[in-house]
């Protein structure tokens, strides 16, 4: 049957009007702009927000991906995207949620061409809001035309301090001539119009906590005898700023014939490092930033500049709740502990949470203020909890220590031998690390250095990992750190003279790195309400006689008679960001047979009772038969429990009471006289699992004993003794275990004084 030429054309035109309609679609995009908001953000993160049809706008999280947060940020001007972050991360945005199942391949121009519902045609809530963390790099001669980002008012592709031949061997490099590089050109900035304002933030982005006069006879010099290529712009900052990109632009200088800056020649900065960051020679940098008085400390961190706020306030420090937190205040901090401006000010206990009061609420800061203390603050923290914590994360100078230590043979970037670049023969050359005396402490060291967070392992032998063939030789031996060096060549190792009897090989030594650990505390208040006296017949003291509960003397001690025994209750709280975990896996356990139970750790706790001068008395020790979570802070599921040979460990937000009742959960002190006594506890004194924080797993108390009685009271925690005198002077030793005996001897003449004067330390 044939069809009526009408029928012919009719679909013809209807083909050709949807080829049109089609070909339309395609080649009229939408027009969108972009730009990152939101509050405590950087310039180069934010929620994204969506300019359409005249108004602002959200986009939803959902189906969003690494791919479209490419996009967002390449629109913007950013080379690619870190990472995006759903759940309104910056904050709830307003209006309406322009895009909704954005999926994007990643080589689109503009996130208006990623499929997607449709414009405003969404089910989400603001709630959704999505964010995004771009890099800071920027696209090499991108020129905004639409879009922008929020705040932001200069935009180049990366800036530095381009130090004169003189200061080139200096690290870290605190001087020379500023450089923009923009359109893919390094460019000099002229000076005129630049001030301390200007020169203040370029040296808190590059981890000095202030500027300096500086020589300018030798850079004039310099500048005459070099082409001039000057940036188009002159800069206003105000001092406050955390990043040039944040200043605003100045008045354009006209760069044909260079007139505006005739008279003028390039930016030179000179920045102050901090006493950590000082240069090796020494020439020139006595003006070096020190700390006078400290007076606030971070804690928790896993990197260098960074962790949870504490302030000393009335002899005792204690955290800052996180209301109104900001950059200033934490620039404050940082710019306080000799680092430069602060990144980040995190919130919600993002670096764990502290003990003690919570001194600072609200905090108030201009930003120029020498110490936080000097900010408006209120004192009274009402609905303030660990759980708000503050803290920082601070920019610090780039000292190059990730170049002088690498991990070596590891199945990822956080684990592996650790080996050095030393001098050898007059030329640089990797070598490995002596496993003799290395522990925890050490790893923490290189996994710090490495800035790849805290150590998780630490292993005497590697003969799994295959590290650099020609790094088999050992350069550094007898290696021992504290834990808090900078670089493991700060710690004590041996010179030249290396002594390591098992050789390197398959025994040298290995890292294992995360950025995430946990940090076990005392409860103080619950060791002070649960201490009592009990005289315990011999014959039923035999498991824990087994197990080295008991003092010496119990050795010639007939059955027939009794031990005193000082018990009490201890509540271990993990306050840290992960689980903490026995080091030995379930096979490994000891197994003892007159306790009928296994040991993930042998020694878990230490008991001591000192004198006045320090001296040990009587002590005891715990081993952890049972790590579990006895009780967990509401809303945490608790995930550890001893039954049946099950997991052991302690939950973040849970804690482990070990009960006043079972076995040596005492200290013997049979053979103790009446007096005042120094009773101290220490958990995971062995540090054979790593946490974020040791100097809080120490707790002294003063205890008196009359013979029949005991009292515990005034319990402390941390390493830290503080002590008050009538004239409210306040004075601090940090005596470590094993300090020297000069230490001692001094905070034990303290501790009899304030015994005299206040009964309290």
């Amino acid at each position: 049957m044939l069809c009526p030429i009408w029928i012919y054309c009719l679909l013809s035109s209807l083909m050709c009007m949807w080829l049109l309609s089609n070909a339309q679609s395609d080649s009229g995009k939408p027009v969108i702009q972009l730009r990152l908001a939101g509050g405590k953000r950087k310039h180069y993160e934010g929620r994204v927000e969506v300019f359409y049809n005249g108004e602002w706008g959200t986009v939803c999280d959902d189906d969003f991906s690494i791919y479209a947060a490419h996009v967002v940020c390449r629109e913007l001007g950013f080379l690619d995207a870190e990472s995006w972050l759903p759940s309104a991360k910056y904050g709830r945005g307003e209006g309406r949620i322009w895009l909704d199942n954005v999926h994007c391949s990643g080589s689109e121009k503009s996130l208006a061409h990623c499929p997607s519902n449709g414009f405003g045609v969404s089910d989400c809530k603001h709630s959704e809001d999505v964010g995004v963390v771009c890099s800071k790099k920027r696209i090499p001669g991108f020129k905004f035309i639409r879009n922008h980002v929020d705040h932001l008012t200069i935009v180049v592709e990366d800036v530095r301090i381009r130090a004169t031949y003189s200061h080139r061997k200096r690290i870290p490099i605190t001087e020379g001539f500023l450089e923009v590089k923009d359109g893919g050109k390094w460019r000099q900035i002229c000076n005129v119009d630049w001030n301390e304002m200007n020169s203040r933030v370029i040296c808190g982005m590059y981890g000095f906590p202030g500027e300096k006069r500086f020589n300018v006879r030798p850079y004039k010099f310099l500048a005459k005898r070099r082409k001039k290529n000057f940036w188009g712009f002159s800069v206003n900052c105000t001092g406050n700023e955390a990043d040039l990109a944040e200043c605003k632009v100045g008045r354009e200088i006209e760069l044909k014939g260079n007139r505006t800056c005739e008279q003028g020649m390039p930016v030179v900065v000179s920045c102050v490092p901090g006493r950590a960051f000082a240069p090796s020679v020494s020439i020139g940098y006595r003006k070096a930033y020190r700390v006078e008085q400290p007076l606030v400390r971070l804690r928790g961190g896993a990197l260098i500049g960074e962790g949870r706020v504490e302030v000393l306030r009335n002899g005792e420090w204690g955290t800052v709740c996180d209301d109104d937190w900001n950059l200033k205040a934490a620039t404050v901090v940082c710019r306080e502990l000799g680092f430069g401006s602060a990144k980040e000010a995190f919130t919600g206990a993002r670096m764990g949470q502290g003990i003690g009061p919570v001194v600072m609420n609200e905090v108030e800061c201009s930003g120029f203020e020498k110490s936080l203390t000097e900010c408006r603050f209120n004192s009274e923290a009402l609905g303030c909890s660990h759980e708000e914590d503050a803290a920082v994360k601070c920019n610090i100078p780039a000292m190059g220590f990730n170049k002088r230590l690498r991990l070596s043979g590891g199945r990822n970037p956080y684990e592996g031998r650790v080996e050095v670049l030393t001098e050898r023969n007059g030329s640089l050359a990797w070598g490995s690390v002596c496993s003799d005396s290395w522990g925890t402490m050490e790893a923490m060291v290189v996994c710090r250095q490495l800035g790849l967070g805290f150590a998780s392992h630490a292993f005497q032998e590697t003969w799994y990992w295959q590290g650099d063939a020609s790094a088999e030789a050992v350069v550094m031996s007898g290696v021992r750190c504290s834990g808090t060096e900078l670089t493991l060549d700060q710690c004590l190792h041996h010179g030249k003279h290396i002594q390591c009897p098992k050789g390197g090989g398959r025994f040298a030594a290995g890292a294992s790195c995360t950025l995430t650990a946990p940090d076990l505390v005392l409860s103080s208040q619950v060791v002070e309400q649960t201490t009592y006296l009990e005289d315990r017949p011999m014959y039923a003291l035999q498991c824990a006689h087994e197990e080295h509960c008991l003092s010496s003397s119990a050795e010639q001690a007939d059955s027939t008679s009794y031990r005193r025994l000082l018990r009490f209750s201890s509540q271990i709280h993990n306050n840290g960001q992960s689980d903490f975990r026995p080091r030995a896996a379930h096979h490994s356990w000891v197994w003892h047979e007159c306790h009928r139970h296994y040991h993930s750790m042998e020694v878990f706790t230490h008991y001591d009772l000192m004198n006045l001068n320090g001296t040990k008395v009587a002590e005891g020790h715990k081993a952890s038969f049972c790590l579990e979570d006895t009780h967990c802070d509401e809303g945490i599921q608790k995930r550890y429990e001893c039954a049946n040979f099950g997991a052991q460990g302690i939950t973040v937000g849970c804690w482990d009471t070990y009960r006043h009742d079972i076995d040596c959960q005492w200290v013997d002190i049979t053979d103790v006289k009446p007096g005042d006594y120094i009773f101290q506890i220490v958990i995971n004194p062995n540090y054979e699992v790593a946490e974020s924080d040791y100097a809080n797993n120490i707790m002294k108390c003063r205890a008196r004993y009359d013979g029949h009685r005991i009292w515990m009271y005034n319990c402390v925690i941390g390493k830290s003794i503080t002590l008050y005198f009538s004239d409210k002077q306040v004075e601090h030793f940090n005596c470590k275990l094993g300090s020297n005996e000069h230490c001692l001897q001094r905070q034990n003449i303290l501790i009899k004084q304030s015994m005299h004067r206040t009964s309290t330390f």
